[in-house]
Order: structure tokens, then C-alpha cells, then sequence
């Protein structure tokens, strides 16, 4: 990780190596914490946020589900987001908003444990990595299924839950692949550690629905808008596993990762292990929306409006 000058914590800049909390935060102890991962890019009107009020308004929810009342409105989220870029110069960067039960409460009932809030950026590349991204990766089908509706509440993106990804990526990764699969509760293909997935047969794009216990993903919402507006038939149902190994392409989207070709699942091969060409398309018009070179998309970006020094 590369650190960054300082950090937005309750309300203020603070230095990035001062930026701690209580070893007895209930939040480290019971994953009592909701956050967000979002991207700024940069564009020809400046310094960009993709989508930033989708995240922040996520971030809201999320909070609600885990009855986490934000001691910040919404705006001043916002705000303080394009000031901690200004005052870390930075021109694209990875954001952290994070909204956690702290110090003062211990035990499972967590509602008299203040709430705090950070917000914490810095440079980060691709988190597949570019030749990921380039050629594609090979997935692994996990071992660990998705964590049900029933159990905790995958609509919202919050720390504990991450628990069940991390097994998932350890294991992929000890195996020797660069990302996981997971599969819902009743065996259906659900989304990678952290993204949600697609499968293209027969010039048809087909993603798991909501109901698979997926994380609506901002950059998901963006992939279908876009792929339609392309003219694809994009269907939203129930996958099975074999219908991976069976794809004529697959890919990954979500806001570390982007938007990322899977070239080989479990050791099958998707078609001919090249990213094929509607992953491509949406590939290249995705990265168009992210960098401000679309219009249709323009409203997606959230210009910081401190200025920011150039590079």
C-alpha cells in the first residue's frame, strides 16, 4: 500500500500514521463496520469520482441495515471526499469510506458503541493486475459458499461479512489461481471475492440476479446499463456451475478490479483462453465511462471541485 498524507477521521485531517483507533474498537472485535470501495479517475474535466454519490448513498444503506446511524449527512461525505483528495494531491486514487461501531462498548449488543467515520485514499493500481486485466485470469470454483440471505445480509457491504470472501480468495489462491467463484447456498453461481460475474453464451450476456445473495455492485449497474445500450440481450437469472465451463466468455466487474476477462475456470479453458469480443467491447466503452471519454456517461462522474495539483 502506498501511504498518502492524511486521512478524513470524525470530521478531520489527521496524518496518515496518526490515523488509529482503541484495540477495544467493537468494530475489530465484531466486524461492526460498513464501507464502500470506490475510484477516482482522471479526465478531461479534471480529477473525477465514478459514481460517488451511488456509492456514498450504498454506504447510507448499508449503515441503515446494520443500524448504524452516519453522524454525517450524506453531502458532507461528499465534500470531505474531494478534500482529502485535494490535500493528498492526488489525481486518481482508490477511496475507503468506512463507518464503524468504536471504543467505549464491549459485547454483542453494539447500539450504545459510538459510530465513527473515516475516509481514506491512495494511489492503487489494477487489483487483478494489469495483465489480468490484458489476458484475463484463471478462477477457482470455491470450496466456501456465499454467505445466505437468511444468515446475514449480503445487499449490504459490510466488514464481518468479508470473512466469507477471504476464505475464499486464501483458498483460490493456495491453489494457484488468481481469483475465487463463489457459489450461493442452494449451489448456484453467485460472484468472485469481490465482484460480480457474467457469462456469455450464444451472443447473450447472463448474470446472477439479487436473489443469488449477490452485492449489487455499483460498477454491475453500470456493465448492465452499458451492455444494453450496446444492443445485447442482458438476462439476469439462476447460472449453474457447468454453465462456466461451458461460456464462450466470462468476466468480472467491480470497483478494484474493474472490469476483468476469465480466461480459464477450474482448469477448463473459456473458449479460446483470449478474452473474447463482447468482453472487449464492454471492456473498452466501461473504461471510456470511467475516464470521462463517453457522454452518455458523463453524469456518472463527480468532478472534485477542489482543484488538485498536476502531476
Amino acid at each position: 500500500m502506498e501511504q498518502v498524507d492524511v486521512i478524513w477521521h470524525n470530521g478531520e485531517m489527521v496524518a496518515w500514521e496518526d490515523a488509529k483507533v482503541h484495540v477495544l474498537t467493537h468494530g475489530l472485535h465484531y466486524g461492526t463496520g460498513v464501507f464502500e470501495g470506490i475510484r477516482a479517475y482522471c479526465t478531461q474535466s479534471g480529477t473525477a469520482i465514478f459514481r460517488h454519490h451511488d456509492h456514498l448513498d450504498r454506504l447510507f444503506k448499508s449503515a441503515e441495515l446494520y443500524y448504524m446511524p452516519i453522524p454525517y449527512t450524506l453531502e458532507e461525505l461528499r465534500q470531505a471526499t474531494h478534500e482529502l483528495i485535494a490535500a493528498n494531491e492526488l489525481r486518481e486514487c482508490y477511496i475507503r469510506p468506512i463507518v464503524f461501531r468504536g471504543y467505549g462498548q464491549m459485547g454483542l449488543f453494539p447500539l450504545d458503541a459510538p459510530v465513527e467515520v473515516s475516509i481514506a485514499v491512495w494511489p492503487w493500481g489494477a487489483y487483478l493486475g494489469e495483465e489480468g486485466k490484458q489476458r484475463g485470469v484463471r478462477a477457482k470454483v470455491s470450496s466456501w459458499r456465499r454467505i445466505p440471505h437468511d444468515a446475514l445480509i449480503p445487499h449490504a457491504k459490510a466488514s464481518g461479512q468479508y470473512l466469507n470472501s477471504v476464505l475464499a480468495k486464501i483458498e483460490a489462491s493456495k491453489a494457484g489461481y488468481q481469483e475465487a467463484i463463489l457459489l450461493d447456498s442452494r449451489g448456484f453461481v453467485c460472484e468472485g471475492s469481490g465482484e460480480n460475474i457474467y457469462v456469455v453464451r450464444d451472443g447473450r450476456i447472463l448474470t446472477p440476479p439479487q436473489t443469488a445473495g449477490i452485492l449489487d455492485g455499483i460498477n454491475r449497474k453500470s456493465v448492465i446499463q452499458i451492455a444494453r445500450d450496446l444492443g445485447y440481450e442482458l438476462i439476469e437469472r439462476d447460472l449453474t456451475r457447468a454453465e462456466l465451463y461451458l461460456a464462450d466468455e466470462v468476466f468480472l466487474t467491480g470497483t478494484a478490479a474493474e472490469l476483468v476477462p476469465v480466461r480459464e475456470i477450474d482448469d477448463h479453458a473459456v473458449a479460446g483462453e483470449e478474452p473474447g469480443p463482447i468482453t472487449r467491447e464492454l471492456q473498452r466503452v466501461f473504461d471510456d465511462a470511467l475516464h470521462g471519454r463517453d457522454p452518455r456517461y458523463a453524469e456518472w462522474l463527480d468532478v472534485v471541485a477542489v482543484p488538485t495539483k498536476t502531476a
